[in-house]
């Protein structure tokens, strides 16, 4: 008896990030690149300031249109790739410095972004809906971040960054793309995919990071940056309550100190009031 094909299944299309594989590093780039990134920071900063701009006035029109406007759609499509390659230099990724312009095909890292049609009520409730995916992108950059320095020597001893830390690093870079995709609203899917595809997952492989495969070590240092994350927000959450405290303390010495010292003439010395 004949039967129908089975019906295709229709897969989210998800923002992808194109790099090579990890290489050889200049050692002098290496040790200087936080010097050799000044003038990127400057840039992005103002990128960054007219990107917040664009995307909320996008974010009213999309609310009205159910898509970015195209303006809006057109800068930060630009934006993001350039974002993407400042921190994939950054993070040591890649040995090549990015360009100060929006296009540049020529560059290692690519970015893909297709935006399209948008759910207005998960537009109108996006700053929300990104919450959880801002908590691992933020738990992952500051467990990344704890270590960078051991990172930064590895690869500044090496020459090159190892293959696992290499995936780990680019499932952040990645995760980090995807997530200010979808709060700009350049796409409706949501960040997701952190620990890689399974292989053979995708038809044929495209660049080192398509598909993005991560081995035991990949998927293990992505655990231990997401664990010190944790240990860096419970540190500096500890940190802070005891800072107020002590605040709080010196401060409350003599409570009636505040309610009297306005109302005596003369210099207030500590413990008492004098007039």
């Amino acid at each position: 008896m004949w039967q129908a094909p089975p019906a295709p299944v229709s897969r989210e299309w998800l923002p992808v990030l194109d790099m090579p594989a990890a290489g050889r590093q200049d050692r002098w780039t290496v040790l200087l690149r936080l010097l050799l990134l000044v003038p990127q920071f400057v840039v992005l900063w103002a990128l960054s300031v007219v990107a917040f701009f664009v995307t909320v006035i996008g974010w009213f029109g999309a609310l009205v249109l159910g898509r970015l406007p195209g303006f809006a759609a057109d800068y930060l499509t630009a934006f993001v790739p350039y974002e993407t390659r400042v921190t994939a230099y950054l993070m040591l990724t890649v040995d090549r410095y990015p360009p100060f312009r929006f296009r540049a095909p020529e560059y290692p890292v690519q970015v893909g972004l297709q935006p399209g049609e948008l759910n207005r009520l998960a537009v109108l409730f996006r700053i929300i809906l990104v919450i959880p995916a801002s908590i691992v992108q933020g738990l992952l950059h500051a467990g990344w971040w704890m270590v960078s320095i051991v990172i930064w020597l590895v690869v500044l001893v090496l020459g090159r960054m190892p293959q696992s830390l290499y995936e780990a690093t680019t499932a952040i870079l990645r995760y980090q793309m995807r997530y200010t995709a979808y709060l700009v609203m350049l796409t409706s899917a949501y960040p997701k995919r952190l620990f890689g595809e399974e292989p053979g997952s995708e038809p044929e492989r495209v660049s080192a990071t398509r598909p993005l495969v991560l081995s035991g070590g990949g998927r293990g240092l992505l655990v231990l940056f997401l664990i010190l994350g944790v240990v860096s927000w419970l540190t500096s959450s500890v940190t802070a309550s005891v800072n107020n405290d002590d605040d709080n303390e010196d401060h409350g010495t003599n409570p009636s100190q505040h309610v009297i010292a306005p109302l005596v003439p003369g210099p207030v010395e500590r413990g008492g009031v004098s007039g």
